[in-house]
C-alpha cells in the first residue's frame, strides 16, 4: 500500500468537512480566548470555504462564539482591482463572514490592489509584519486547486517565496472565470501569500472538494513531497490536516483498494469494486480474470470467500449485466420529473433517455430549478433585442416601446464592465433566450409543453457566479412541484463538478425538499442520479445503463444544439476542457459503452449512467469513514 504522508480525513460530502473545519476554527478561538490573547487567523477567499464561514456565523449567533479578539488576514488579492468590486477580497470578506460576526475592523487586514499599484512587494512586506506583529498565524485556511496551486501560488513555484505579488496561471485564471463571467476577464496579476509564509503558521486546514479533485488529493497524500506545492506544503507541517470529502478521496488507496492496505469486510459492494478494479488494471474482460490475478494483486482472500475467481467474477458479471436497461422505468405508465439544474443539463446529460422515456408513454415532466441566465453572453442579449424590435416594426406591435429597450440594452451593455451585474431588463432577456431553447428541447424530445416547469430558485439570483446559501423559498419552490406532480421516479443532478456550485445547491435544495415531502406522508420516489459534462459515474456505481443506437446519439445530439445560446461557446466551461458540452456528453457516452465492453459486456454504441441515491456503501467503506471523520 502506498504510504499516506499527510493527514486527511474523510467526510461524506463538502458540507461535512466544512462544518468539522468550522468547529476546528472555533476550537481554536476558544482555545486562544481562554489563554488570554487573540486568535489569529489567515484565509485565502474563494468559493471553497463560504460554508465554513456560514457555520462560524451560526456558531457566533446561535452558541455565543464571541470573535471580537480574533485578527483575520486574507491571504490573497486580485491585482489590480478596485477594493469596491465584486470579485475583491473585501468585499468577499464583509459578505461572507465579517458581516455575521464581531471581528473588530481594526483586526482585518487585506492586501490592498490599490496600494499595491506604486510597489506590490511592499504590500507582502507590510502584510508579512502584521502578521509578525500580531504573534504569528495560529492557523491557515485554504483550498488546493484543481492543478495543485495554493492562493496564487503556482503548483511548480518557488518554496521559500513569501508574500508577493505573482503572474497568475492559466488554470487559476480559469478556475475564477465564473466570478469575472470570462478568463478574459480576470487580471493577470495577484497578491498572495508565499509557502514560506503559510509554513510558518502553526496549524494549516486544507480543503479538497470534488471528484474532480481525486487524482490531485491521491499525489498530494502519497506522492513524494517534491512532486508539488501542496505536497510540499502538507507533508512537511507538523500540524496540517487535509480536510476532503468521499469524492475527493476515492483514488486514495485505503480507499480505491482497501484490500492493498490489510483486511477487508467483504460485502457485495466491496466485491463487485475490487473485482471491476482488477479487471480494469489488468485490461481483461471479468470473466476471463484467473486465480492466479486474484492472488497477485491481493485478492486471494475474496477469491477464497467466494469459492473461486471464476464464481466471484460469474456473481459481479451478473449484477453489471442487471443494469443493462434499455427500457429504463419499465413498460408501466410511471409519473417522473427531471430535475435539470440549468436549462440544459437534462438533454446534455440524459437525452437520449429522455426520449426513450416519452416514446415508451410515461408522464415525463422536466423542471429547470434556475434561469441560467449567467450563462447567455452579452452579444445574444443584443442580437434579440434587435430582432424583437424588427419584428414588432413588421408587423407593427409597439415598435417604439421595443426600440427604447434596445436603445438601453445597447448602452447597458456598452457601459458595462467585467464581473458588473445585469440589468433587469437584460437579466430577464437572458433568461427569456434559455428559457425558450429550453423549451424547444424538451420538445424534441418528446416533453408535453405542459410538463415543463421553471422553478427560478431564488438562491441563483444575485446576478454574480457567487450564489447564496439554499433558503426557504428555494426549498418550497420544489417542494410545490413535488406535491403538484406526484412522482414516482426522479431524476436529478449528480454531477457536482460545474464551476460555481450550482449543481451542488440544487441537489441541496431538492433533497431537503424531498425530506419535507416523506415527512408529510408521502412515498419516497426512487431518486436516479445523472451526471454530464464534467465526470462519469465509476462502473461499480451505475445501477442503471441505458443503451443508445448511433442514431440515437444523433437525435441527443440536435437536441442539445436547440440550446443555441451554449452551442458555440461556453461561459463556464471549467480550467480543464474547453469543447462544448455536447461534445463532452457525447464522448463519455461512447467512453461508457467502451468501458462496459472491455468488461466483457454487450457492446453497444454509447451508454447513459445513471446511479441510485442514497449511494452505495461497503460496510468496509462505511466503517473506515467514522473512524476518519471527526465529530461534528
Amino acid at each position: 500500500m502506498a504510504a499516506e504522508r499527510a493527514r486527511v480525513k474523510i467526510f461524506p460530502d463538502d458540507k461535512g468537512a466544512s462544518l468539522s473545519a468550522a468547529a476546528r476554527v472555533a476550537e481554536v478561538v476558544r482555545s486562544r480566548a481562554a489563554e488570554g490573547r487573540p486568535a489569529v487567523l489567515g484565509l485565502v477567499p474563494g468559493r471553497t470555504p463560504v460554508n465554513i464561514c456560514a457555520e462560524l456565523i451560526r456558531l457566533h449567533r446561535e452558541e455565543g462564539l464571541d470573535l471580537s479578539g480574533v485578527v483575520v488576514f486574507a491571504l490573497t488579492a486580485y491585482w489590480p482591482l478596485d477594493p469596491a468590486a465584486p470579485q475583491s477580497r473585501r468585499t468577499w470578506l464583509r459578505e461572507n463572514l465579517l458581516g455575521g460576526v464581531n471581528v473588530r475592523p481594526e483586526n482585518v487586514h487585506l492586501l490592498s490592489p490599490a496600494a499595491a499599484e506604486g510597489d506590490p512587494d511592499a504590500q507582502g512586506r507590510a502584510l508579512e509584519a502584521a502578521i509578525a506583529e500580531a504573534g504569528g498565524m495560529d492557523l491557515a485556511l485554504f483550498s488546493v486547486g484543481r492543478n495543485g496551486h495554493v492562493g496564487f501560488n503556482p503548483p511548480d513555484g518557488p518554496r521559500d517565496a513569501r508574500t508577493r505579488a505573482v503572474r497568475l496561471d492559466v488554470f487559476t485564471r480559469k478556475d475564477a472565470a465564473s466570478e469575472f463571467f470570462g478568463a478574459g476577464n480576470v487580471p493577470e496579476m495577484g497578491l498572495t501569500a508565499g509557502p514560506a509564509t503559510l509554513l510558518e503558521a502553526r496549524e494549516l486546514i486544507a480543503l479538497v472538494y470534488g471528484e474532480h479533485k481525486a487524482p490531485l488529493l491521491r499525489r498530494i497524500v502519497e506522492g513524494p513531497p517534491a512532486a508539488e506545492l501542496a505536497a510540499g506544503l502538507l507533508q512537511g507541517h507538523p500540524r496540517a490536516t487535509l480536510y476532503a470529502d468521499e469524492p475527493a478521496a476515492a483514488e486514495l488507496t485505503r480507499v480505491a483498494a482497501p484490500w492493498l492496505a490489510g483486511p477487508c469486510r467483504w460485502d457485495e459492494l466491496l466485491t463487485r469494486h475490487a473485482v471491476i478494479w482488477l479487471a480494469r488494471r489488468l485490461g481483461k474482460p471479468i470473466l476471463k480474470l484467473t486465480d492466479e490475478d486474484y492472488a497477485a494483486n491481493g485478492l486471494a482472500e475474496l477469491r477464497a470467500r467466494g469459492g473461486g475467481a471464476y464464481a466471484v467474477s460469474r456473481s459481479v458479471f451478473g449484477e453489471l449485466m442487471a443494469t443493462i436497461t434499455p427500457a429504463p422505468c419499465g413498460t408501466d405508465r410511471r409519473r417522473i420529473v427531471v430535475f435539470s439544474p440549468h436549462p440544459d443539463d437534462d438533454v446534455v446529460c440524459m437525452g437520449g433517455t429522455m426520449m426513450k422515456l416519452a416514446a415508451a408513454g410515461h408522464e415525463l415532466h422536466v423542471a429547470y430549478m434556475v434561469s441560467g441566465a449567467l450563462g447567455v453572453v452579452d452579444g445574444e442579449v443584443a442580437r434579440y433585442a434587435d430582432f424583437v424590435r424588427q419584428f414588432n416594426g413588421i408587423f407593427d406591435l409597439g415598435a417604439d416601446a421595443s426600440a427604447a429597450i434596445e436603445r438601453h440594452i445597447e448602452a447597458f451593455l456598452t457601459a458595462k464592465r467585467p464581473g458588473d451585474t445585469d440589468s433587469g431588463e437584460v437579466t430577464a432577456v437572458k433568461a427569456l433566450i434559455r428559457r425558450t431553447e429550453a423549451m424547444d428541447a424538451a420538445r424534441s424530445c418528446g416533453v408535453a409543453p405542459e410538463n415543463v416547469h421553471f422553478l427560478d430558485l431564488p438562491f441563483y439570483n444575485t446576478g454574480r457566479a457567487q450564489k447564496l446559501q439554499v433558503g426557504a423559498e428555494d426549498v418550497a419552490r420544489v417542494g410545490e412541484l413535488l406535491q403538484r406532480v406526484r412522482p414516482e421516479i426522479i431524476f436529478a443532478a449528480g454531477d457536482l463538478s460545474d464551476p460555481h456550485g450550482t449543481h451542488r445547491l440544487c441537489q441541496e435544495a431538492g433533497l431537503a425538499a424531498l425530506d419535507e415531502y416523506v415527512a408529510e406522508g408521502r412515498r419516497r420516489p426512487e431518486l436516479l442520479l445523472y451526471r454530464g459534462a464534467w465526470e462519469e459515474w465509476s462502473p461499480e456505481q451505475i445501477a442503471l445503463a441505458v443503451p443508445l443506437g448511433p442514431e440515437e446519439l444523433t437525435r441527443k445530439r440536435f437536441a442539445i444544439f436547440r440550446h443555441q445560446s451554449q452551442k458555440d461557446r461556453v461561459m463556464f466551461p471549467g480550467p480543464f476542457d474547453s469543447r462544448p458540452f455536447w461534445q463532452r456528453a457525447e464522448e463519455r457516452n461512447l467512453a461508457t459503452a467502451a468501458l462496459y465492453d472491455a468488461l466483457g459486456l454487450p457492446a453497444y454504441h454509447a451508454v447513459e449512467a445513471f446511479a441510485r441515491y442514497p449511494l452505495g456503501r461497503s460496510a468496509h467503506a462505511a466503517a473506515q469513514l467514522e473512524t476518519a471523520r471527526e465529530r461534528i
